[in-house]
This record gives structure tokens, sequence and C-alpha cells, in this order.
């Protein structure tokens, strides 16, 4: 049976009670205020949800991650980011990165970041939860990808690029940085091509569960402006 939250309280049902059909749907209703959704993330669900739909929480089992110290890059891919064709930078413009990830896409009708969605993560930016990062051709924003950064682990959320392979360059300089800063695991909740072929994996939802519990109370070193 799903749960149904109140708004009056952040908690969420314990996630062996998510749904195996859909895979993951684990909660439904409550609102995007950023108490709720720290508490979300830190309880291994996350929105996703179409206009005219309630709020939906999953929590998807397997869950598809990548370990920093796995990434795989492409012998193509590593020869343009020597070529230097793209610069990269970090929090530079957050909601123009949220703002494109929302933009209509050629397979795809409808976009799951409604406005409200976007407000809620522009307000996770503002406390320092939420990044951005910013792929330039000269002073044009060509690609980017947004997610949160929690103790040692980091949750993306969407992506997307105006460029070729502009959204992989910003993903393989964000998870090298990453890797540096001490983080031990980038969420990338469903699993694509595109993801695997960067070296993602799936884990269970126990184990990711035990990431959370010996992670997110944990310091990193990141430095998202320097």
């Amino acid at each position: 049976m799903l749960t149904w939250l109140q708004r009056d309280s952040l908690e969420f049902p314990p996630l062996n009670k998510a749904l195996s059909e859909p895979n993951g749907l684990l909660a439904a209703g409550g609102d995007l205020r950023p108490e709720r959704l720290i508490q979300a993330y830190r309880h291994g669900c996350f929105p996703w949800y179409q206009d005219g739909q309630p709020i939906l929480w999953w929590s998807p089992d397997p869950r598809t991650v990548v370990l920093p110290e796995n990434l795989h890059v492409s012998r193509s891919l590593t020869k343009l980011m020597r070529q230097g064709r793209y610069r990269v930078t970090f929090d530079q413009a957050f909601t123009d990165v949220i703002r494109a990830c929302a933009a209509p896409r050629s397979y795809a009708e409808d976009t799951w970041i409604t406005s409200p969605m976007q407000d809620a993560y522009i307000a996770l930016h503002k406390r320092g939860l939420a990044h951005s990062v910013e792929v330039w051709r000269d002073s044009e924003l060509v690609g980017g990808l947004y997610g949160l950064a929690m103790g040692q682990l980091f949750f993306g959320e969407s992506m997307f690029s105006r460029a070729d392979n502009a959204s992989k360059v910003g993903f393989v300089t964000l998870v090298e940085h990453l890797k540096d800063w001490g983080f031990v695991l980038i969420d990338c909740q469903m699993q694509t091509e595109h993801l695997l072929s960067f070296g993602a994996q799936t884990i269970s939802r126990p184990e990711f569960a035990r990431y959370l519990s010996d992670h997110l109370d944990q310091p990193s070193r990141a430095d998202w402006l320097a």
C-alpha cells in the first residue's frame, strides 16, 4: 500500500516499503520545502513526478551509482578534454543550468523538472546544498548538470547538452573533483547506457542505505567556488 505523506510531518516510510511495480515508488504527497527534500535524500529517496500528478517519492532497487575510482573515460573524450574546447565552472549559473535541464527534449513532451521543482532546488542551492556544473564554449553555456552534495555523497539530478559531448565533459570534470575532495559515491538514480559508459554500476537498496549511514555525516573537502 502506498504511503501518503502528511504536510505536518517529515517522516518517510521505511525503504523496504517501496513498491516493486513501479520499481521504487515509496510515497506520495507532502511538499517540496527544503527540510523535506533534505530528509528525503538522507533517507534514500527523491522526488520525481509530472505536472498534474501528486509529488511522488522514489527509492529504486537496484540503484545506479558511480564510484569515483571506477570512472571510465573513453580515449576520444580524453582527447577532447585535452583540446580545451570547453571551460568548466562550478556554481556560477545554477539557475541557468536547472532551467536548461528543464527545457523540452526531442525525445519527451513533458519535463519532470516542474516549476515548483526548480524553485525547490534553487532554494537548496541558496543553502549551499545543491550545486551546478557549467560547461562553456567561450561565453556561451552549452552544457551542465546539477545535484546535491551531502557529506561524502553527491546526488546527481539532471544534465543537459547544447554542443557535442558538453555534458560528458562536465560530468567527468565533476567526478574527478569529487574524487579529489574525498567523495565516495555519485548517486545516478536510474540506469542508462550513457551512465554505464562512464563505469556506472548498480547496487542493492540495502547497500545504498549503508552508504548513506556511513558517509552522509562525514566531512568532505569540497570547495565549489575555487
